[in-house]
C-alpha cells in the first residue's frame, strides 16, 4: 500500500488546482472539510454559521489558489483563511447583534426566553456533563479573541504551537503566552465545575 505524506499529497492537489484540475478542490474539501468545519464550531459555537464559513473557507481557497506557496503547508494555510472568515464574523457579529432572550416584548410585558417551552430534565449523569461541557464552551466562547483563537487551536484542534503561530501570524511564544493566560482565566471561571 502506498503512503504518502499528507503536506505532499496536499501540495500536489494544490499544485494540480493551480494548473487548471478544478475538480482537485475536491480532493482537498475531502480530507480537510471536517476538520475546518469543527475548528469553525468551537470559534463560532454555532453550527450553521461554521458549517457556512467552513464552505466558504474553500471558496476562497479556490478563488486564491494563486497565492499559495508550495513551501508552506497547505493546511495552515487553509486554517488561517478560516480563522480570518471567523474573525470577520465575530465582527460582524458585533455590529448585528441577536436578541437577547431576556429582552422584554412591549406588547406582553414577557421575555421571550420565558415563552419558551421548558426543556425535560436528562439523567443526573447525563445532565451534569452537558452542564459541564455546556459551561466550558460559554466560558471559552467569553474569552478575548487572541486567547480563544489560540485555544480552540492548540486545545481543541491540536494543532502545535508552531502552527497555531503560523495561522494565527504571530510567534509560538505570543500563542504559549495567549495559552497561559486563555487558561489562567478558564481555570478561574470554572474552578465550580472543576
Amino acid at each position: 500500500m502506498d503512503t504518502i505524506d499528507p503536506s505532499a499529497r496536499d501540495r500536489a492537489d494544490m499544485e494540480r488546482l493551480i494548473a487548471g484540475h478544478d475538480a482537485t478542490l475536491n480532493d482537498l474539501m475531502e480530507r480537510h472539510a471536517k476538520p475546518v468545519f469543527h475548528f469553525l464550531c468551537r470559534m463560532l459555537g454555532n453550527e450553521d454559521d461554521a458549517n457556512d464559513l467552513a464552505q466558504e473557507t474553500f471558496v476562497r481557497v479556490f478563488k486564491s489558489r494563486g497565492s499559495f506557496r508550495a513551501e508552506q503547508k497547505f493546511s495552515t494555510w487553509l486554517f488561517t483563511i478560516a480563522a480570518n472568515l471567523a474573525r470577520n464574523h465575530f465582527r460582524w457579529r458585533t455590529r448585528h447583534p441577536n436578541i437577547s432572550l431576556d429582552a422584554q416584548n412591549p406588547e406582553t410585558e414577557q421575555s421571550l426566553g420565558s415563552t419558551l417551552p421548558a426543556n425535560n430534565p436528562a439523567p443526573n449523569e447525563q445532565a451534569l456533563t452537558a452542564e459541564r461541557a455546556k459551561a466550558v464552551r460559554l466560558a471559552v466562547s467569553k474569552l478575548p479573541e487572541d486567547l480563544r483563537e489560540a485555544m480552540v487551536l492548540c486545545e481543541w484542534e491540536e494543532r502545535s504551537v508552531a502552527e497555531a503561530a503560523a495561522i494565527l501570524e504571530t510567534t509560538p511564544k505570543a500563542v504559549e503566552s495567549r495559552l497561559y493566560r486563555a487558561r489562567q482565566i478558564l481555570r478561574a471561571r470554572l474552578k465550580g465545575w472543576l
